[in-house]
Parts: structure tokens; sequence; C-alpha cells
């Protein structure tokens, strides 16, 4: 059975990019364009892996980890990678006080972001 990745992020060129790499990597995935959807497709689809992007409407990424955080398990332990154009000089630290488990900066390349996924995926 093939792992669920929730992609998170209100650009749908870099959706339908994520998607097509992660299908083809063997990954399920469903997507989410807003904070408030992303929260609800977690308890819904329960995936293994979130990517999320911080600039979000509807809430942004780190209302997002807050709300995800705070959900019952098994949503609440589900790794979550920040794929963000965001600064990390500002941003990193923030995102993973708030439950990020990686932060990646866009664009993020191929094999970084796979590598990561099959990395947290093992590890939970």
């Amino acid at each position: 059975m093939s792992k669920k990745i929730l992609v998170v992020d209100d650009d749908t060129d870099l959706v339908r990019g994520l998607v097509i790499r992660l299908r083809h990597a063997g990954y399920d995935v469903v997507f989410a364009s807003d904070g408030y959807s992303a929260v609800a497709m977690s308890r819904r689809e329960e995936p293994d892996l979130i990517i999320l992007d911080l600039g979000l409407p509807a809430g942004n990424g780190f209302s997002v980890l807050q709300r995800l955080r705070n959900l019952i398990a098994p949503v609440a332990l589900k790794p979550v990678i920040v794929l963000t154009a965001w600064d990390p000089l500002e941003n990193e630290q923030r995102a993973r006080a708030a439950g990020a488990n990686l932060f990646l900066q866009k664009p993020v390349e191929n094999d970084v972001l796979l590598t990561a996924i099959a990395d947290l995926l093992e590890e939970s």
C-alpha cells in the first residue's frame, strides 16, 4: 500500500508539478489550497506526510501547523515538511517551533524533496 501525501499550497502550477512528481515516485497525493481545507483534509484523509506552504489564504502555514499539532493522533503525529518561498532566516526556526519536521526553500530539487520524504516516512 502506497503512502499518502497531502500537499497544501495555493499555487496551482506548483501543486500540479508536485502531484506529478510524487505520483511518479509511487505516492498517493491529495491536496488543499488554503489553511481551512488543509486541516479538514488532514482529518478526513489521514495522510502519512504533509507538505505545507506558509503563505496560504484562510490561515497561514503557522496557524495550520498549530491546528494540526493540536489534533488527536494519528494526524497530530504526522511529519510536516514546510516548503515555502518565505525567508528562511525569519521563518525556519519559527516553523520548527510550531511543529514542522523540516523546512525547505522553493524551488526545491526533486531529489532533495524525495529523499526528505522517504527519510521522514521511514522515521515515522
